[in-house]
């Protein structure tokens, strides 16, 4: 099967990924919890290109996934796009110590940005399960 086949594992492993990012928070691990909040991101907004666009894209950042969904005719709105970007400063600093100058990764975030992470997350998830939904519906005729 090809990549561009399996939007419903990209969609199924970007729910579990927010639902370990949930379960992450409630451990008091903001890191972790932002690290799980962007993968659940990229992962559905994959999962929405995969099947709207029939493109697999290979970046991470989910802002410009984002971007490229809106460059392919889908109406993306402008707050998710800049969720996207608070997300992506959490796909490399979140768990590389040599992407600080000191200390070790987890020691640099808060809950408040373990919180904001699955407030963005939840938003584009959300946004990118509907749109598959739609998608698959017009497929089997309504």
């Amino acid at each position: 099967m090809a990549s561009y086949e399996r939007y419903r594992d990209w969609l199924d492993e970007a729910l579990d990924d927010l639902a370990a990012a949930e379960d992450l928070y409630r451990l008091g691990r903001w890191s972790k919890a932002c690290f799980f909040a962007q993968q659940a991101a990229e992962k559905a907004v994959k999962a929405a290109l995969i099947k709207l666009l029939r493109r697999f894209e290979t970046i991470h950042s989910v802002a410009e996934l984002l971007r490229r969904l809106r460059r392919g005719g889908v109406e993306v709105p402008e707050e998710l796009v800049a969720g996207g970007e608070l997300l992506d400063r959490f796909y490399i600093p979140t768990r590389y110590p040599n992407a600080w100058p000191y200390g070790a990764p987890h020691r640099h975030y808060t809950e408040e940005d373990a919180r904001l992470a699955l407030e963005h997350a939840r938003r584009i998830v959300e946004f990118a399960r509907r749109l598959v939904e739609e998608a698959s519906r017009g497929e089997r005729g309504g």
